[in-house]
């Protein structure tokens, strides 16, 4: 959520960097609510200040001498009861203007970073850097995409997936359930080395929850909801981690917190229908591993370069190629200042694709959350940070495409051997 002040003493450091995201946003009449909410909080604080005067008063003049039932106490009582009575309509009042304020805060997302490179949409991002070669066919070899591979191997099943839940769901079997098992393992330790906190949250969360980390209001259509309770399916693990300390006020020297947590996530996918409906890229539920920061304002442009570099050596641990883009301001995502993404080759498919999101959200979750920290005699709104470590789904669809060989079986990288039993998956074999 947005501060305040910016709304109330000058919009346009508002409405500014929202055009450089595609926004035109007239919030003259917000500000004025901002400003008519502030008024309201000053002669609500007046009056309060004032009644508290009467109180001293009353206790005052009754310790000097003055009769308890006395015209003189009485007068002053009800001077202070009129006053209560004030402050009790102030107060109705600026409670209806904060909700409308809120209302409308909750819907507006975070300024991009002057660092983001201006653009209206993915085709404006820009490529940082490659690592890896990618493989592209050789010999006249016809690489296959994971679905065909998987379907060969007898690792996926789609068809009694369909059967089970519906389109877009899939059940893993043998050696692709052991491998996506691995996966998540393997990403786990490997965080865990980097000293990230192990976290398993709940599936489950409130509403609370997912409007502390920017899903709701906005974004209800994208998550499945549990009709009966306040809680939803979670559609990443950076909603637990947020409220992991919502309402909180950590220490300085608590910071930074870094969590690694496995969840599987689920998602309507709402809009893309007839994208990717084969395989692994798109599913209604998928896992993924999370890797998410809270750490001091001055030290977050350092911690979102760790956050990437830690999701990159996974990718380069299991010797997958892969790019990192800076996304555009037109492509950022609801909460957060600076994304970059990571994009992995998928030999059999010849293109890269999304398999990581690592973003610094600035005070933006934080404000929405509570989250403070203790500096000296101040508190002030930490940062957070999050970023795929990685979409376990996606993982596993280069990896078969990378891995492919000649005799129909894949290959598996070395870090995987010890998690998996096996160096490769062989057609047939459990």
């Amino acid at each position: 959520m947005l501060d305040q002040r910016l709304l109330r003493n000058d919009p346009t450091l508002i409405t500014a960097p929202l055009a450089r995201r595609g926004l035109a946003t007239d919030l003259s009449g917000l500000q004025q609510l901002a400003l008519q909410a502030r008024d309201l909080e000053q002669q609500r604080s007046e009056l309060q200040a004032e009644g508290n005067r009467i109180g001293r008063e009353v206790g005052e003049r009754i310790r000097a001498g003055a009769a308890p039932g006395g015209e003189e106490v009485k007068e002053l009582r009800e001077q202070g009861n009129r006053i209560k009575q004030q402050v009790a309509a102030l107060e109705e009042q600026e409670k209806g203007i904060e909700a409308q304020l809120l209302e409308q805060l909750m819907v507006l997302p975070n300024l991009p970073s002057p660092l983001c490179p201006t653009g209206r949409s993915e085709a404006d991002n820009v490529e940082l850097k490659r690592w890896g070669t990618p493989r592209l066919p050789a010999g006249g070899e016809q690489l296959q995409e994971h679905w065909q591979i998987a379907e060969r191997l007898g690792i996926v099943d789609t068809e009694r997936s369909v059967r089970i839940a519906q389109s877009r769901f899939v059940t893993l079997l043998g050696q692709g359930a052991r491998l996506e098992r691995a996966l998540i393992s393997f990403m786990l330790d490997h965080h865990a080395k980097r000293g990230y906190t192990e976290v398993l949250p709940p599936i489950l969360v409130n509403t609370a929850s997912l409007t502390a980390s920017g899903q709701l209001p906005k974004f209800a259509e994208e998550s499945f909801r549990c009709a009966e309770d306040d809680l939803w399916l979670t559609p990443t693990a950076e909603v637990p981690l947020t409220s992991l300390h919502r309402g909180e006020v950590l220490s300085a020297e608590q910071l930074p917190l870094k969590y690694a947590a496995y969840t599987p996530c689920f998602r309507r996918e709402a809009g893309s229908y007839g994208r990717d409906t084969r395989g692994l890229i798109r599913l209604h539920q998928f896992n993924k591993v999370e890797l998410y920061w809270f750490c001091r304002p001055e030290d977050s442009e350092a911690a979102h370069e760790q956050l990437t570099l830690d999701a990159e050596a996974i990718l380069e641990a299991l010797e997958l190629p892969y790019r990192r883009l800076e996304l555009c301001t037109g492509d950022l995502g609801f909460s957060a200042v600076r994304t970059y993404d990571l994009e992995v080759w998928l030999a059999g498919a010849g293109t890269y694709r999304e398999i990581s999101s690592c973003s610094t959200c600035g005070d933006f979750q934080a404000r929405r959350a509570s989250i403070r920290f203790r500096d000296g005699k101040q508190t002030r709104l930490l940062h957070t940070l999050n970023g795929s470590g990685l979409a376990v789904g996606r993982t596993m669809a280069a990896l078969l495409e990378a891995g492919q060989q000649a005799d129909g079986s894949v290959r598996l990288p070395q870090a995987l051997v010890a998690y998996v039993g096996a160096d490769r998956l062989v057609a047939g074999s459990p």
